[in-house]
């Protein structure tokens, strides 16, 4: 948006320049009655303030030579100001890009989040949260400006190769589709997965036929924002006490209480067996254990204390804010 502003007042200066020049060739001709030749020449003269000396003007000369001098002044006072701005700010913007692109290039097993929109804002508020690093994608350049802080975006369509590759897709661990129509996600996914088959996606989608589709081209989630949130509603009046409780573990910040997925492999060696039982988080930490889910990606809920622990897998756990800390301070997590 600021390169296209500067580039509009850059069009507007080089545009007044030319008219004052136009201007001053034609006043010399038909009002000086100078040749052409003369008239550029004395038109050229005049607007850069070589100096001339003068050749008997006619009292209408003169008074055209007073208004073309003025004119010459304010004009090229403001296109000089505006044309160092627009070269100042395409400098400006090389540093920014090279420096994005640096941090960019430094980011490893990231997210990349493609759209800025109403869902993808809500995305990185919740990456933010939780200190995962991320990288956003977005085409269009006011949505950039208007929420530049200290993100890093990648200004561009996402459904091109480049930008993917530009975003850092070959070094990421997961990437999130959230632009508004199917196809351009579902487009997303197949170049994604190409470029990066162990890449983890999570895409958006609108229509209950693009589901299978997104999920066939490597989607391994496909969230419906549209049927969730009817789902949701109506199980406020099914099952209110169950969804609000639910719902205050997904507020990141205005709640004591919260879940989170750990990796076993950083609870302890996974070379030696241990159970549920035998990690005893609960007395550790406070923690308790909800969730089980297997090398394969099976859940099981609520698992018994005797539950072989497998490498690979992880563990769902339920706490408090402090004790979720301590035991991520406990594990170096």
């Amino acid at each position: 948006m600021i390169k296209s502003f500067f580039k509009s007042k850059f069009v507007f200066a080089i545009f007044l320049l030319l008219s004052l020049l136009l201007f001053a060739i034609f006043g010399y001709k038909y009002i000086s009655g100078l040749s052409w030749i003369d008239a550029i020449y004395m038109a050229i003269i005049t607007i850069s303030f070589v100096g001339f000396e003068e050749l008997g003007m006619s009292p209408e000369s003169k008074i055209f030579v007073i208004i073309l001098v003025i004119s010459s002044a304010i004009i090229l006072g403001y296109s000089i100001k505006i044309i160092t701005e627009y070269i100042v700010s395409l400098y400006s913007e090389k540093i920014k890009d090279k420096k994005m692109q640096k941090n960019i290039d430094n980011l490893d097993n990231h997210t990349i989040v493609c759209g800025y929109g109403k869902n993808g804002s809500q995305v990185v508020k919740k990456l933010a949260a939780y200190g995962k690093s991320f990288v956003i994608i977005e085409k269009n350049d006011a949505i950039i400006t208007s929420d530049r802080s200290d993100k890093i975006f990648v200004h561009g369509d996402a459904v091109l190769d480049e930008i993917l590759l530009q975003s850092g897709v070959m070094k990421a661990s997961s990437l999130i589709c959230t632009l508004p129509t199917d196809a351009d996600n579902l487009f997303i996914v197949l170049t994604a997965k190409q470029l990066n088959p162990k890449i983890k996606i999570i895409s958006k989608a609108s229509e209950e036929t693009s589901y299978s589709k997104l999920k066939l081209a490597g989607a391994d989630n496909v969230i419906m924002p549209n049927k969730i949130g009817g789902d949701h509603m109506a199980s406020l009046v099914v099952v209110p006490g169950i969804l609000e409780f639910v719902d205050n573990l997904s507020i990141v910040g205005k709640s004591e209480i919260n879940l989170e997925e750990i990796s076993t492999d950083k609870l302890f060696d996974t070379i030696t067996k241990k159970t549920i039982k035998d990690l005893d988080l609960r007395k550790k930490t406070g923690c308790s254990i909800i969730g089980y889910k297997d090398p394969e990606g099976k859940y099981t809920i609520n698992p018994g204390a005797d539950l072989i622990i497998e490498a690979n897998s992880k563990i769902i756990v339920l706490g408090k804010s402090e004790q979720i800390q301590h035991l991520n301070s406990l594990y170096n997590i």
